[in-house]
């Protein structure tokens, strides 16, 4: 029985040992933290907030006149030629299509005889009113209220004729007008946008509106662009806000306007133009997008139909290209000892001492004399960073710690602050010491 109980002891020490290993084992193992990384993003970045890395909204646009002319055509009339092309120049008075007048002039050559007849009767009729006339004053008097009556009754029928007559009239009249406007031309100078052929159920625009007009003319005076706002970005725009237009063939080219209208009666689908987004949006939504308009102070140099990008104006088009500019987050202690939180050029975080220039009060941003350049790269001054830690460059306008969240407070071994149980070491020895005294009365339980 003795041996019998060596074994046992044996065995529960083993894994008494084996579970002492796992945990330090897991313990080593949640000890351990993802290296933190302090993402910089490069000043020549933050200077142009425009530059596509994400910290502005940007909406979609394409270059309008601020007037159009909408053709329809006479749904009783059937167009015969299109005298003009999509794209094509046209002057007031340049003629854009014809009717087909066919029907017209067979109609018009009807009505003329129909009023040629009407006439011919109407002449007879006065003839025969004159004649009963006659008759009247040379018969007896007990005929003559005959020959009123008959004179009367020739009357009334000669009224109707005339009112005939009139109407035959009025209606060669119309006939020849439309066989006198059979050509339609342009009211206005300017560019053919549209023309719908065939059996088309009309045109979409570039944002989802039906365009069942037959033909579209832009004015080719002032240019204004029309953009587009979703549900999600509507708060970023608003009426009297400054922005600027970006080509999208070259982004540096750029202009100024001011949204003067947005239209929030008349949605339509995003999902259908494709047109506006905001560069955090998640593409797979769908939303309702609404068009706004922005007046230009120039327009040299853009084109009808033009497509564009139209972001706020928030100083980005100011000219600093001259020196180097950061926003007063950016330094710390500007008015003893400035400084930013730069990258060494080696991948690791230092203090950089800077020289400070004009300060830009409405742009809440400082020139930096000396100590940056646009190549440089900084990050914001968060209160826990420390020279030497690990730098890396921000992703889409990315900055700041990489796990913030993850980092151990300083504490000073306040368990409170912790976040640990408070415990002794006295209860620590007496729970252990509780523990061997049940594992040894279980074992004389199996002796």
């Amino acid at each position: 029985m003795r041996k019998k109980k060596t074994i046992i002891i044996s065995i529960c020490a083993a894994v008494v040992l084996v579970i002492g290993c796992v945990g330090v084992f897991i313990s080593q193992k949640a000890g351990k933290k993802d290296e933190n990384v302090v993402y910089v993003n490069k000043i020549e970045k933050l200077m142009n907030l425009g530059s596509g890395n994400g910290m502005v909204n940007r909406f979609s646009g394409v270059v309008e006149s601020q007037e159009t002319w909408k053709v329809q055509v006479d749904p009783e009339k059937t167009v015969k030629d299109i005298l003009v092309e999509e794209g094509q120049e046209v002057q007031a008075g340049t003629m854009l299509f014809t009717y087909d007048t066919e029907k017209y002039q067979q109609d018009l050559d009807q009505a003329t005889l129909d009023l040629d007849r009407l006439n011919n009767e109407l002449s007879g009729m006065q003839v025969n009113i004159s004649q009963l006339t006659k008759d009247k004053k040379a018969a007896p008097k007990e005929e003559q209220a005959t020959l009123q009556l008959q004179i009367q009754e020739a009357q009334l029928e000669l009224k109707q004729k005339e009112y005939e007559g009139k109407s035959k009239q009025l209606e060669i009249d119309k006939l020849k007008e439309n066989i006198g406007n059979a050509t339609v031309t342009s009211k206005i100078a300017g560019v053919v946008k549209s023309i719908r052929k065939g059996t088309d159920n009309g045109m979409m625009d570039p944002y989802g509106d039906q365009d069942n007009s037959f033909m579209t003319i832009l004015s080719t005076g002032d240019f204004r662009i029309r953009g587009s706002a979703n549900e999600m970005n509507m708060g970023s725009v608003s009426e009297d806000m400054p922005v600027l237009v970006h080509s999208r063939m070259d982004s540096d080219i750029a202009w100024k306007g001011t949204i003067t209208k947005i239209d929030r009666e008349n949605a339509g689908s995003e999902d259908e133009n494709g047109g506006s987004y905001m560069n955090s949006t998640d593409g797979m939504n769908q939303s309702s997008s609404y068009p706004f308009y922005v007046t230009l102070e120039k327009n040299e140099d853009l084109m009808l139909g033009q497509h564009v990008y139209i972001e706020p104006d928030m100083g980005q088009g100011k000219d600093h290209t001259a020196g180097v500019w950061l926003d007063e987050a950016f330094i710390v202690d500007p008015e003893k000892k400035p400084y930013v939180w730069a990258d060494n050029g080696k991948g690791k975080l230092e203090k950089r001492i800077v020289t400070l220039g004009q300060h830009d009060e409405n742009m809440m941003q400082y020139e930096i004399a000396d100590g940056l350049t646009k190549s440089d790269s900084v990050t914001f001054p968060e209160p826990d960073l420390k020279e030497g830690m690990k730098t890396a460059e921000g992703e889409d306008g990315m900055i700041g710690q990489s796990n913030l969240s993850g980092q151990e407070p300083e504490t000073g071994g306040d368990p409170e602050l912790s976040g640990e149980p408070e415990t002794s070491g006295e209860t620590e020895t007496g729970e252990g010491s509780e523990s061997k005294e049940e594992m040894g009365t279980e074992v004389e339980v199996v002796r």
